[in-house]
């Protein structure tokens, strides 16, 4: 029982969700940092495998530029390729997948879920949050105006690539996203509630530091049984 144990705490498979605005991103990034764990979002998949003009790339720029949505089973080769390509032995944090019924069992085929990071941030901040938020046109990276600013004003600290506003970053348009995200991810977290555990962190706070965030969540992982060190 000992060794099954700390194997389980050896590596950890994690979803992360959240509604638009929430910090997935960018938690699932500082995660990765403090776990060793690998961070995989399946909108850069996507831009990467295009950019690099590989046969997936290509298959999904094909529907993309079709305005049609990318097949369950595309998406799920693409997945598996980067999980193989990034395994670092110590499980991975997926943000942006699955996103329907039908893939969470798809992914099931491929990966064991340990564990469930729900993001509860109420409209409020999240209209506050995406409305000041700034993206990198060159490597995506994003930032915020209120509380994530970059060195130097409209400027990735990255790769020095211009930052912009996106058009859908509006209150009207923020809040139907978070309509259709509720309405999309509720079956998912139901679904979920009956297979794994879930550490579930609500904030309250504007502006609060990432760095603040990420420990409240290390701290529910760690509850789990997870070795977080």
């Amino acid at each position: 029982m000992q060794n099954q144990k700390a194997k389980r705490v050896q590596a950890m498979n994690l979803i992360i969700f959240g509604p638009p605005g929430s910090g997935k991103g960018t938690y699932a990034s500082r995660l990765e940092t403090k776990l060793g764990t690998t961070a995989i979002a399946m909108g850069d998949i996507f831009r990467d495998a295009i950019k690099q003009g590989t046969p997936l790339g290509k298959k999904v720029e094909s529907y993309l530029k079709s305005g049609q949505l990318v097949p369950d089973e595309v998406v799920i080769e693409v997945l598996q390729a980067r999980i193989n390509e990034k395994k670092s032995g110590k499980g991975f944090i997926l943000d942006g997948f699955p996103r329907t019924i039908p893939q969470a069992k798809a992914l099931e085929k491929i990966a064991k879920i340990d564990a469930i990071i729900n993001l509860q941030v109420p409209e409020r901040i999240i209209v506050a949050r995406l409305s000041s938020r700034r993206i990198c046109r060159n490597c995506g990276a994003v930032y915020n105006i209120l509380y994530l600013k970059p060195k130097g004003e409209g400027i990735c600290d990255k790769c020095g690539g211009p930052l912009y506003q996106r058009e859908d970053d509006t209150e009207v348009v923020i809040k139907d996203r978070i309509k259709v995200y509720e309405k999309q991810t509720q079956p998912l977290l139901d679904y979920y509630k009956e297979k794994v555990p879930f550490v579930n962190f609500a904030c309250e706070e504007l502006d609060m530091p990432p760095e603040k965030a990420v420990t409240e969540i290390l701290k529910g992982l760690k509850k789990l049984g997870f070795n977080t060190n």
